[in-house]
């Protein structure tokens, strides 16, 4: 325990003497949250569904099978009622003290920005944006909760699609080249909550040439060997310490 305060205790410095931090971040971000690595939900899928949680989640499954998709999207994938917790709302006041510069996610559940982030660039997209296949029509993640098998759009009767990174889909350039140049030009980068599983996502990290990397996740890495501070711990936990 002694050991956990002194890296928290470092990490404080890091923060302290520095003002370009980026933040890249993970499913272990939301889990505090009470929103589940959909990955090992809770070993209920083996019962109620026919296919891992890759296959569910991939373009061609969603193409052939979209109401078995939507079945286990709006089951494993939609938790509205969650709310952001310590990390999330750390990082959104060290936004606005100048501290940190970008929120680089993997999540899809738009806890950082309830949280008060306003520079959050979402690498998979977010479950709160919806559009028809058709006509682009918005639609909110209320709707999709509130429809059944797949959502038709009420504009033109097309079919919805979350603005979610399936499987086999690319990620946005756009969104990509952001990041990008934040990690860049960061001087600090923060890797925390995510075990680095996730490509092309986690080799972004490559492109980080600053001082100090800070790794914090609960199960190791393949950074670890790498970073300059090395945190094992619930990422709430050590954030509510900063």
């Amino acid at each position: 325990m002694e050991n956990l305060q002194n890296t928290i205790n470092e990490l404080k410095k890091i923060v302290e003497n520095y003002d370009n931090i980026v933040f890249f971040g993970g499913a272990g971000v939301s889990t505090e949250s009470g929103i589940p690595d959909f990955r090992s939900v809770d070993g209920l899928y083996h019962q109620q569904y026919d296919y891992p949680p890759e296959t569910i989640l991939s373009h061609t499954f969603y193409r052939h099978y979209g109401e078995e998709f939507y079945r286990f999207y709006r089951n494993k994938m939609l938790f509205p009622d969650a709310k952001p917790n310590t990390a999330h709302l750390k990082l959104a006041e060290l936004e606005q003290t100048g501290k940190v510069r970008a929120v680089i996610t993997q999540n899809i559940d738009g806890l950082h920005q309830a949280a008060g982030s306003k520079n959050v660039l979402e690498l998979h997209g977010s479950v709160l944006r919806n559009y028809c296949e058709s006509c682009g029509e918005f639609h909110d993640v209320k709707y999709i909760q509130e429809t059944s098998g797949i959502p038709k759009c009420r504009k033109c009767g097309g079919s919805v699609k979350p603005d979610v990174v399936l499987y086999e889909e690319g990620l946005n350039q756009k969104t990509i080249n952001s990041a990008l140049r934040f990690i860049q030009k960061a001087q600090v980068l923060i890797i925390g909550g995510t075990s680095l599983a996730v490509y092309p996502a986690a080799g972004l990290i490559d492109y980080f040439q600053g001082d100090k990397l800070v790794v914090i996740n609960k199960s190791a890495t393949p950074r670890d060997n790498h970073a300059d501070l090395l945190i094992q711990a619930p990422i709430g936990e050590v954030f509510s310490q900063i």
